[in-house]
């Protein structure tokens, strides 16, 4: 039996903190001027940020459990989906990138989640990171939306959201081939 003390350690209140961000997210539909867009900017960046300390001190420390396995996945898709999603609404992000992230997110998952049940793991690519990186970076200009130090936020997230849409597309087609390369193998072990 896992104790209190396993389930909630440091790197799953990370994780759940950063699931709590989500509801200040819908500030963008209410009242998405430049200040507001402005603070949720920088939570949706400490929400990012944090993402990459929470599976550093789980592993640092050894308290990786079944909890932080289940929600980190989770809360990043959460933040970064309910963000992307929230900004159709306000003619951020058009809503067929939105629509093929979250399609992509699916199939990976399923993919994954077969694959553990065979005991199979694939290990994250370079190219899902890459997508991460991409996305977290589009999301946070695209919710400024505004000019910042004379940058068009809107603009720069824009073509960094076509680039994390390349990233997104081809992170799927590279796990679903290491998906089939490897069920083909443990097939030809068996046989």
């Amino acid at each position: 039996m896992i104790s209190r003390h396993e389930t909630f350690n440091l790197p799953n209140t990370i994780t759940l903190l950063r699931i709590g961000i989500v509801p200040f997210l819908f500030i963008l539909l209410l009242e998405p001027g430049e200040f507001w867009s402005l603070i949720l900017a920088i939570l949706f960046i400490i929400a990012s940020i944090t993402d990459l300390f929470d599976g550093y001190f789980a592993r640092k420390y050894n308290l990786i459990t079944t909890m932080g396995k289940f929600l980190d996945p989770i809360a990043d898709k959460l933040i970064v989906d309910t963000a992307m999603i929230l900004m159709i609404q306000i003619h951020h992000i058009p809503a067929w990138i939105v629509a093929i992230t979250i399609i992509r997110d699916l199939i990976v998952d399923v993919i994954r989640s077969i694959a553990s049940s065979e005991g199979i793991y694939i290990q994250a690519s370079i190219l899902g990171k890459q997508k991460t990186l991409a996305q977290n970076i589009a999301v946070t200009a695209l919710i400024i939306h505004y000019s910042i130090f004379g940058i068009d936020a809107h603009a720069v997230g824009t073509v960094i959201l076509y680039i994390a849409l390349f990233f997104t597309i081809y992170s799927g087609i590279d796990y679903f081939i290491k998906f089939y390369q490897t069920t083909v193998q443990k097939d030809n072990l068996h046989n």
